[in-house]
C-alpha cells in the first residue's frame, strides 16, 4: 500500500503514466491499475524508477484486459522491451494476480 502523499512526491512519474496511457489508447480501469501498481512498488532509487514505470504500464493494460505488446509499451515509456520483460511477473505476482500460460 502507499500514501497519499506518494501522489504528490511522484507526480512525474505518474503524469508519465498517463502520457504512455494516451499513447497506448488505454481506458481509465488500466490507468488506475498502473497508477496503483507504480506506487506500490516504488523504488528507492530513480534509476530504477522508469522500468517499473513501464512495467506497471504493461500489467495495468494486461489486469484491465487491454493488453498491448511489450514493445509498445516499450516505446511509450522509452525503455527497452528486454527491461520490461525481467519485471512484469514480478508486478504481477505483487498485485497477487499469477502470470498466464501462453
Amino acid at each position: 500500500m502507499y500514501r497519499a502523499s506518494d501522489r504528490v512526491e511522484q507526480d512525474a512519474w505518474l503524469s508519465e503514466i498517463e502520457t504512455a496511457a494516451e499513447t497506448l489508447d488505454l481506458g481509465t480501469q488500466a490507468r488506475s491499475h498502473a497508477v496503483d501498481l507504480f506506487l506500490s512498488t516504488l523504488p528507492d532509487e530513480d534509476r530504477s524508477k522508469r522500468a517499473t514505470m513501464a512495467a506497471s504500464v504493461y500489467v495495468g493494460a494486461l489486469v484491465a484486459g487491454e493488453e498491448r505488446s511489450q514493445s509498445a509499451v516499450a516505446d511509450a515509456t522509452d525503455v527497452s522491451r528486454l527491461t520490461i520483460q525481467q519485471r512484469w511477473k514480478d508486478l504481477l505476482e505483487h498485485a497477487g494476480l499469477e502470470a498466464p500460460d501462453w
